[in-house]
């Protein structure tokens, strides 16, 4: 087995969704780790199983879990790891929590636009829409914008 030194993007995600077109291939920027429970997330994360400050560059949370436990997630992180923490939703918002300029975590409202403008930045997905034609996911065609909620 050889070492892998890309940086790790943790996603928990329903399987009774359909996947997004995540890029888990060898030669994808990020390393993608797929958990299909919020519940071992968590815990892996709670109980340090997970060094987040040197292998995790980011944390999606993908229809998996409720707003409530994204915030609970959010209050329990270490004060150490500055990845970002995104809340994808069913629908047509999804959130992310990332560090400020004081060094205080801020969170943002994401459009469907917003959230795929993220998504193919990072290298996290392959670029193909891999959602139903009705989906929230498909239907996005707007320039990007991050709106801070306040």
């Amino acid at each position: 087995m050889t070492h892998d030194s890309r940086r790790i993007t943790l996603i928990t995600r329903d399987p009774s969704h359909p996947e997004h077109d995540w890029d888990d291939s060898l030669n994808a920027p990020n390393r993608l780790i797929l958990l299909d429970s919020f519940t071992i997330l968590k815990y892996a994360i709670t109980s340090h199983m997970v060094d987040l400050d040197v292998d995790v560059e980011r944390v999606i949370l993908d229809r998996s879990t409720s707003a409530a436990d994204y915030l609970t997630l959010l209050s329990c992180l270490p004060h150490t790891f500055t990845g970002d923490v995104v809340l994808i939703r069913e629908g047509d918002s999804s959130f992310v929590s990332s560090m400020g300029r004081g060094g205080d975590r801020v969170l943002y409202s994401m459009s469907v636009n917003d959230l795929r403008f993220y998504l193919e930045t990072h290298g996290l997905v392959t670029g193909r829409v891999a959602m139903s034609a009705g989906s929230a996911m498909a239907r996005f065609s707007e320039t990007p914008k991050l709106r801070a909620v306040v």
